[in-house]
This record gives structure tokens, C-alpha cells and sequence, in this order.
């Protein structure tokens, strides 16, 4: 069964464009090491402190592997670095979730 990590960042307001760069990075590296990159998100309006990220997995052993390698190889390992370096997360979580899948990705059926 397919799950999506949901992570909820907290980050400096006065750092935003350092997390975009963060996020950037994360963009080349999570589909390199096997994760289906959903997106990072900004709040657009509203609280400016709070980022998310989405990845999804064929399952949860898959994420596992997929961390694994992150804090191994090169590039993963770097943008952990950047991240500790800059300070601009200020903490995060992560949830798992699991789509329900008469939801899942409907598309609009009228354009507005």
C-alpha cells in the first residue's frame, strides 16, 4: 500500500529563501534515492513560518531504505549539513498517511 510522508516544518520567517534552497536540493536528491516527490510548499498567505513537504512510498520498509540512504550518500548528507548549518528549521514532524482511494488524485471535472 502506497503511503505519503507529510512532514510540517517550522522555519525562520527571516529565512525563507535558505529552506527554498533546502527544498530545491531536496528536489534532485528524494527522486534520485526512490521517493515520489509530491512537493514542497510554502505558506503562500497566512503564517509565514510553516513549510511542508510530501513525499510518497510504496510502502513504509521503502521509506526506511530510502532514509537509510539519505544520511549515507553524498548529496543527502550535504543538505542535512545546510540545513544544520543555516538554522532555519526550527523543528519538524512527520506524519504517514495513507490515501483513501476514491480520493485519491481527482481531478477537476469542471474548469472554473
Amino acid at each position: 500500500m502506497k503511503i505519503t510522508c507529510f512532514i510540517e516544518y517550522k522555519i525562520d520567517p527571516f529565512k525563507l529563501e535558505q529552506f527554498a534552497q533546502y527544498a530545491e536540493n531536496w528536489g534532485d536528491i528524494i527522486p534520485a534515492y526512490g521517493g515520489e516527490l509530491l512537493g514542497y510548499f510554502l505558506t503562500h498567505e497566512g503564517t509565514n513560518d510553516t513549510a511542508y513537504g510530501l513525499i510518497s512510498f510504496d510502502s513504509l520498509a521503502h521509506y526506511e531504505r530510502y532514509r537509510d540512504k539519505l544520511k549515507t550518500e553524498a548529496a543527502g548528507k550535504a543538505n542535512f549539513q545546510l540545513a544544520k548549518q543555516g538554522e532555519f528549521i526550527l523543528s519538524e514532524k512527520r506524519s504517514f498517511l495513507k490515501p483513501i482511494a476514491k480520493t485519491y488524485q481527482r481531478a477537476a471535472e469542471t474548469k472554473l
